[in-house]
C-alpha cells in the first residue's frame, strides 16, 4: 500500500522537476510565516509506542544521512515508485526530505518502527496550510497523512490499515483542535483507498488535482451521518 508524498515546495517535485508541488499544484507557493510549533513537528516523533494487533508501533523523525540508504531503496521499488515518483539516486530522496526537515515545520517525515524495526515511512502535515487546501474545504488543524509500506512483505495483509487506524486514533486524542484526519491517495491506488477505509476513513469526494485524480480520505472525530 502506497500513498502520495507531502513536502515543501522548496524542493523539485516528485521527479525532480521544478515546479511540481505535492499535490501536483503547479506554481503555487506554500504558506510563509514562522515555522509551526505545537504542530507536526513537535509531536508525532515524539510520542511513545503505540500498542496494535501487529507489535508496538512508534515514529521517528527521519535521520540524515544514516536513513537515506533505506529510504532511498524503498522509493527505487516499482510498486513505491509507481507514485511517489522518486526514483533514482539517492540524491533525489534526500532532496525531498531536506525540503520537509529544514522547512517551516508543516509537514514532518518519519519512519515507521514495528517493534523497533523500520518498516514505513510517512509524512505527517498540516492539510489546511498544504496546497491541497484550495482543492477541499479545509478546516483549521486538519492533519494530513501519506505513507509507504517499505519491504514488499508488509503489504497486502492489512497491515496498513491496521497502522493507519493507529496513528489517526493518537493523532486525534493528542491534537485536540484537529477535527479530522485526510489523505490523498492516486484514486488508480485501489489498495492504499481500501486500506484508508479499512482504517476508518471514508471517501468525502474525487478530486481533480495537477498531476492525479485523487480521492479525499477523510477521517472524522465523531462518526460522520450515513
Amino acid at each position: 500500500m502506497q500513498g502520495q508524498p507531502a513536502h515543501q515546495d522548496q524542493r523539485p517535485g516528485r521527479t525532480g522537476r521544478a515546479g511540481r508541488h505535492p499535490v501536483g499544484v503547479r506554481r503555487r507557493p506554500q504558506p510563509g510565516g514562522p515555522r509551526v510549533t505545537g504542530g507536526a513537528r513537535d509531536e508525532p516523533a515524539g510520542w511513545d509506542a503505540m500498542p496494535t494487533d501487529a507489535g508496538e508501533f512508534r515514529l521517528r523523525l527521519v535521520r540524515l544521512p544514516a536513513d537515506l540508504g533505506l529510504l532511498a531503496r524503498w522509493m527505487n521499488d516499482p510498486e513505491v515508485a509507481a507514485f511517489w515518483e522518486l526514483a533514482g539516486p539517492p540524491a533525489v530522496t534526500e532532496h525531498h526530505l531536506r525540503g520537509q526537515l529544514g522547512g517551516d515545520g508543516h509537514s514532518l517525515p518519519c519512519l515507521g518502527l514495528l517493534d523497533g524495526a523500520p518498516m514505513s515511512y510517512w509524512e505527517v502535515y498540516r492539510a489546511d496550510l498544504d496546497p491541497l487546501a484550495a482543492h477541499y474545504p479545509a478546516r483549521p488543524h486538519d492533519t494530513g497523512l501519506h505513507l509507504l509500506l517499505g519491504p514488499a512483505g508488509s503489504r497486502g495483509r492489512g497491515l496498513g490499515a491496521t497502522l493507519l487506524a493507529a496513528l489517526a486514533d493518537r493523532l486525534l486524542r493528542e491534537r485536540p483542535r484537529c477535527a479530522r484526519v485526510v489523505a490523498e491517495p492516486d484514486v488508480r491506488n485501489r489498495r492504499s483507498v481500501r486500506a484508508f477505509r479499512r482504517a476508518g476513513f471514508r471517501l468525502a469526494a474525487e478530486l481533480d488535482l495537477p498531476g492525479k485524480r485523487a480521492a479525499l480520505m477523510v477521517r472524522d472525530r465523531t462518526p460522520h451521518p450515513a
